[in-house]
């Protein structure tokens, strides 16, 4: 368990596992599925290229050395000009100091090894007023940016909210600036339920929600009521207080149930984790289970599910599909941590630890003929 104990892991060679999607999952048909995986990064093997290594999430060993070279200045970012601004279905968003932004599947274990893909999209045109140069996150409609309605949305920190079609050759960016401030630093996601990008503004207090073909300007706005009060103990509060400043809000929907829940992630700044990167600690996790009418019920139970928090657009999967996972978990990787909390105990982080990741990246599951 070097990976989760934060100490150097040893590389190991193994195959990948596969596993047969069970009736509950979100995929409907009897094709094979990988378990969620986890970028650790890459064994230099000559000429600027790396073999790609990774871990299962639900068998968190030794992490695995494919044979999938990848360049290794795509896994450590910081040894290129050509930056990784997020990552989706397992596609991972590249983009350069000219604004030209990359969507390429290096990063996913279970792409071609000979033929990497990389789709090249035109420069953003960047707003008045905007700065189109630091990205909050990157969130896909479909599983694949070669699906011909496939939309790929880009959140900007500050008031851009930018989508392309990258299979209509005849696409062109659609650049929204969003009137209320307090979307600006929020990430976006896609909802398969209501067919919409989502946002959720900071307060959490309203999730704003852009159909194109319908409210591309104007997002459908929806307020959240807050149904339950959580009993907390004095510490617990104290722990809520002194995070107040650092509180993250995700938005994550569960394909196979058809619920969207809202993560409320607590961190601590402990000093600086590098120039640009603050060194943050994970102090707590709650989640509120968000239903039609917009009602927002604190929750220590979400049932089968785990959620996964990362750089990657946010995803949720039955753990009775992949055995090894524990239902009712939120597994959180970032620059400085990785771990799991279970949400009986929501304010026990024991099972997160730190270590430093260039990449972290969360690989939902693949679907395998």
């Amino acid at each position: 368990m070097s990976l989760l104990l934060g100490q150097p892991p040893k590389l190991c060679v193994r195959k990948p596992v596969f596993v047969r999607s069970s009736p509950n999952d979100f995929s409907s048909s009897s094709l094979q599925q990988t378990p969620p995986c986890i970028i650790i990064g890459a064994k230099e093997c000559g000429a600027d290229l790396g073999k790609l290594a990774f871990a299962y999430a639900n068998n968190r060993g030794e992490p695995i050395v494919s044979d999938k070279k990848v360049p290794l200045d795509l896994v450590y970012n910081y040894l290129s000009e050509m930056k990784t601004i997020g990552s989706s279905h397992g596609w991972v968003a590249t983009m350069n100091d000219d604004g030209i932004m990359h969507l390429q599947d290096d990063l996913n274990p279970f792409a071609s090894h000979t033929a990497p893909k990389r789709i090249p999209l035109p420069p953003f045109v960047t707003l008045p007023n905007c700065k189109a140069r630091f990205v909050t996150n990157v969130a896909m409609s479909s599983s694949s940016p070669e699906d011909e309605d496939c939309v790929v949305a880009v959140k900007f920190h500050g008031p851009q909210l930018s989508f392309y079609r990258p299979a209509q050759n005849n696409s062109e960016w659609i650049n929204i600036k969003i009137a209320d401030r307090c979307f600006y630093r929020s990430e976006v996601i896609f909802s398969k339920k209501d067919d919409m990008f989502c946002i959720n503004g900071i307060g959490s207090h309203v999730i704003g929600s852009w159909d194109l073909r319908e409210h591309k300007h104007t997002p459908k706005l929806q307020k959240l009521r807050y149904q339950k009060s959580p009993e907390l103990t004095e510490t617990e509060r104290e722990i809520l207080l002194s995070c107040k400043c650092d509180m993250s809000t995700h938005l994550v929907e569960s394909r196979s149930t058809g619920e969207t829940f809202l993560v409320k992630w607590y961190k601590k700044e402990l000093g600086n984790f590098d120039d640009v990167i603050p060194d943050m600690q994970t102090k707590a996790l709650m989640v509120f289970k968000i239903d039609e009418q917009g009602d927002a019920v604190y929750t220590k139970d979400i049932g089968d599910l785990c959620i996964f928090l990362s750089n990657s657009e946010p995803f949720c999967v039955p753990a009775s599909s992949f055995p090894g996972l524990c239902p009712n978990t939120v597994h959180l990787f970032s620059f400085q941590e990785i771990g799991i909390v279970n949400l009986a105990e929501c304010f026990n982080t024991d099972l997160v630890f730190r270590c430093g990741f260039s990449a972290p990246y969360y690989i939902p599951p693949q679907k395998i003929d």
